[in-house]
C-alpha cells in the first residue's frame, strides 16, 4: 500500500507544483493589477499545497528525500502531473481556462479526499480545499466574463477551450494505484468527480456562452510521465537553483 500511497501523492503534488510553476510566470505580467496579485496568489496556494503533499510524500516512500528533493531533483519522466497543467500560459483567456479545467476537478476531489482513512491526507485537502474554492470561483467568474463578453474576447476564449478540452480527460486517469486506494478508503472515485465536473463546466460555459469542442480528441500520458514538449522548459526554470548549488537551502 506504501507504494500505491506514494504515486497517488506524487500526482496530487506535482499537479500542483506544475500549475503553480506555470502561474508564477504571470507575476508582473498580470492584464490589470488586481489580476497579477490574485494569479500570482493563486499560485502560490498551489506550490504551498505541493510542499505539503510532496514532504509527507517523500516521508511514505521512506528513502530520505523530502519535498524539496521530490520537488527539484527528479528527471522529466519521473514526473507524473495531468497534461493539463504544464500547457503553456498562452494569452489571458487561456490561461484562465485552463486553471478553470482545474479547478473544477479539484474542488469536488478534495471534497472526497477530506473523509480519506489517511489522516495526513484529510488535512491536507481539508486546508486546500478552502484554498481551491475561491480558485474555482475566481476562475469561473472569468470565464463567464470573457465568454459573454465583448466579439473579440469570447472568439478568444472559445479558442481556449477547442485547445485545452482535449487534455482534460486524463484528468480522472485510474489505474491499479486508485483502486488499491479506494479499496482502503484512503482515495475516492474519479468517475463520480467527473459527473461533477461536467456539471460545473457545463453551466459555466452555458452563462459563458461556449460550445463544446465538435471532436473528442483526447491527450494523455502524463500521469505515466510522458509529456508534452513545454515540461523540459518548465523544469529547467524549477529545478535551475538547486541543480546549480546542490543541497542548497533558504
Amino acid at each position: 500500500m506504501q507504494e500505491a500511497l506514494f504515486q497517488y501523492l506524487l500526482r496530487l503534488g506535482d499537479d500542483s507544483l506544475i500549475l503553480g510553476q506555470r502561474l508564477a510566470e504571470w507575476c508582473g505580467h498580470g492584464p490589470i493589477l488586481e489580476e497579477d496579485i490574485a494569479l500570482t496568489n493563486i499560485s502560490l496556494d498551489l506550490i504551498g499545497q505541493a510542499t505539503s503533499v510532496l514532504h509527507y510524500a517523500g516521508e511514505v516512500e521512506g528513502k530520505g528525500r523530502d519535498g524539496d528533493k521530490l520537488a527539484f531533483l527528479r528527471y522529466e519522466n519521473e514526473y507524473v502531473n495531468a497534461l493539463l497543467v504544464e500547457q503553456p500560459n498562452g494569452h489571458f483567456g487561456d490561461t484562465l481556462m485552463r486553471q478553470f479545467f482545474f479547478d473544477a476537478f479539484r474542488k469536488p476531489l478534495f471534497e472526497r479526499l477530506i473523509h480519506s482513512k489517511d489522516k495526513q491526507l484529510s488535512a491536507i485537502a481539508e486546508k486546500s480545499l478552502k484554498e481551491t474554492r475561491y480558485h474555482l470561483k475566481h476562475s469561473s467568474e472569468w470565464v463567464i466574463r470573457l465568454g459573454d463578453g465583448t466579439e473579440e474576447s469570447h472568439e478568444k476564449i472559445q479558442a481556449s477551450v477547442e485547445q485545452l478540452m482535449r487534455y482534460t480527460a486524463e484528468l480522472f486517469y485510474e489505474d491499479a494505484v486508485d483502486e488499491h486506494l479506494q479499496q482502503q478508503g484512503i482515495a475516492c472515485s474519479l468517475i463520480e468527480i467527473k459527473n461533477e465536473w461536467d456539471k460545473t463546466v457545463k453551466e459555466v460555459f452555458h452563462e459563458a456562452t461556449l460550445k463544446f469542442p465538435d471532436n473528442n480528441w483526447k491527450f494523455e500520458g502524463g500521469r505515466l510521465g510522458r509529456h508534452s514538449e513545454y515540461m523540459g522548459f518548465i523544469l529547467s526554470d524549477l529545478q535551475y537553483m538547486q541543480r546549480a548549488y546542490p543541497n542548497m537551502e533558504w
